[in-house]
């Protein structure tokens, strides 16, 4: 398959997934051979860097970042995304080494992101589905989109979805406004693209918990990002009710 640009790249941030990453890798090059791939390792201990050089050795589509340190998702992708636009691709995507965002869902993104600036692979529009998750893992992920749209109203029903698509030019937009790096560094990208009055589309995917490896998913984690994101929420309503306010006093 083709995609609308010249040139994408899908960025795969990896921390000990040994038994994902050439999976994944091939899975995706036969999904989308003429896009180029960057693993970026945090300093894996069981491998995974190695196995990710010798991926790139074989392959010229597939490239390697290896960073010093674990230091959070986001900055993970940060120096991704970064990597990607000094090397000029015009789309690009983050997506798991896990499995659990399917490569052969990725051409409905990169052909959705042709009219759009952001596009999201969404579980939860329809024809969207996860599969073997757990009941409480499901509300969990649920109750966390409905939150983050209750508090800053973003109109996007899988806000905290990591499987993304992103114009080049969007990036270079919205990256200077980044401040997370961890579990909510994904509401961070959406709600940067909202803000700049950028468009977000999302498409259907099917979500499929990992089989091998072990989830860096915890309670504290999902607790970290929801607490930022009342905060946020309630530093753009001030904002909402401070516009009002003005307008009355201005208009009246």
């Amino acid at each position: 398959m083709t995609p609308p640009f010249s040139s994408a790249l899908v960025i795969i941030p990896t921390y000990n997934e040994k038994d994902n990453l050439e999976i994944i890798c091939s899975r995706l090059r036969a999904a989308v051979d003429s896009a180029d791939i960057l693993i970026v390792d945090d300093n894996s201990p069981d491998g995974t860097g190695d196995i990710a050089n010798a991926l790139a050795d074989a392959d010229s589509h597939i490239h390697v970042m290896h960073r010093t340190t674990k230091n959070g998702l986001g900055a993970a992708y940060m120096s991704g995304f970064r990597w990607g636009l000094e090397h000029g691709y015009e789309a690009l995507v983050e997506m798991d080494a896990d499995g659990s965002h399917q490569p052969e869902q990725l051409p409905r993104l990169l052909n959705a992101l042709s009219t759009a600036d952001m596009v999201k692979g969404s579980r939860y529009v329809p024809g969207g589905s996860v599969v073997n998750w757990p009941k409480s893992r499901q509300l969990l992920s649920r109750g966390g989109s409905w939150w983050t749209r209750a508090m800053i109203g973003i109109p996007v029903a899988d806000i905290t979805g990591g499987f993304n698509a992103f114009r080049a030019d969007t990036l270079r937009t919205i990256m200077p406004e980044i401040t997370s790096v961890g579990y909510n560094f994904q509401v961070d990208l959406t709600w940067q693209v909202i803000l700049a009055d950028l468009t977000v589309a999302e498409v259907p995917i099917t979500f499929i918990e990992r089989e091998r490896g072990q989830s860096k998913m915890s309670s504290s984690i999902v607790v970290e990002a929801l607490l930022k994101t009342t905060a946020w929420g309630i530093q753009y309503r001030k904002s909402q009710v401070v516009s009002w306010l003005r307008a009355v006093f201005i208009y009246h």
